[in-house]
């Protein structure tokens, strides 16, 4: 201790403002980590209530025969006729997010994701660095119907807050619909989901949860593998107290086979300017596991 005194006295206050920014970070950390785990344990919760329900539990061919040939392409290259029905993912992301549409910097992100299938649902819960050290906190959330989307610095102080709009509800939707490329028994007619025809490369597939609907056009290469989305129209921004919608589109690359199914591991995704597609995502999954219907 007499040697902490022997220290000039800045020296001695940064060290002691560097240690209580230790313990916020810390603290924050730790509320967050709280407040997912009650999040997935919703999640779970409805997801084991449903489980008697599930029919069919496995995927049968048959049921594909009357739907738009590009789709049916699709089925055909990423799954295989008993492939069971998958009924919660969870995943590990890394990648790059642009927070600020007003300057061109990316920032590193990690994420774990949990979906529910049955009755529909995820979080995402990414930690985006601003600068070392310090992350702002994000929950990007469709659960029992209702969107929410949540940022904090260090998990303590909020710099943005959503709850259940019906723009906001709609846009967590669409978001679930999209990312059914990885896990593709969802997409299935069994799954609720309706496919229009558009034409040889491009379908459209719409599901209805509750009050609401969502919309996305998938495009297929030649082998029948989903390469990119659309949307018409998403939620942009809110401005004074109207929602600015905007196209949004991704695109999705590197398949590779997990649990039986051909999946994207790397994707974009973007809101689509007039004068071009500004991305804001840049993501891999680096580990991914199944529960599946039995």
């Amino acid at each position: 201790m007499h040697y902490l005194l022997k220290l000039p006295l800045i020296i001695i206050i940064s060290l002691l403002i560097l240690a209580l920014l230790v313990i916020a970070i810390m603290y924050g950390s730790d509320r967050w980590q709280s407040e997912t785990d009650k999040l997935r344990v919703k999640l779970t919760n409805g997801q084991t209530n449903r489980q008697i329900s599930i029919q069919p539990i496995t995927y049968d061919s048959q049921e594909i025969l009357d739907l738009p040939e590009p789709v049916q392409r699709y089925f055909k290259n990423v799954l295989q006729d008993g492939q069971a029905i998958v009924t919660e993912v969870e995943f590990s992301q890394h990648g790059q997010f642009h927070m600020n549409e007003t300057e061109d910097k990316w920032h590193k992100f990690t994420a774990t994701q949990l979906v529910a299938t049955q009755r529909l649902g995820f979080d995402w819960d990414a930690k985006i660095e601003m600068i070392p050290f310090v992350n702002v906190f994000v929950h990007d959330t469709y659960l029992l119907g209702e969107g929410n989307l949540q940022a904090s610095i260090v998990g303590l102080f909020t710099v943005a807050k959503m709850h259940n709009t019906t723009e906001l509800n709609q846009g967590e939707l669409l978001r679930f619909l999209a990312e059914t490329v990885w896990y593709p028994t969802s997409l299935l007619p069994s799954q609720g989901v309706i496919w229009e025809a558009i034409d040889q490369h491009s379908s459209r597939a719409t599901l209805t949860d509750g009050e609401t609907t969502a919309s996305v056009v998938f495009q297929f290469d030649a082998e029948g593998l989903i390469t990119s989305m659309r949307a018409d129209a998403r939620c942009y921004r809110v401005v004074s107290g109207k929602s600015v919608f905007m196209p949004w589109v991704g695109n999705f690359r590197e398949y590779a086979v997990h649990n039986g199914m051909r999946i994207p591991l790397a994707g974009e995704v973007g809101w689509e300017h007039p004068e071009g597609v500004q991305l804001y995502f840049k993501g891999k999954i680096s580990k991914i596991s199944y529960e599946f219907a039995s």
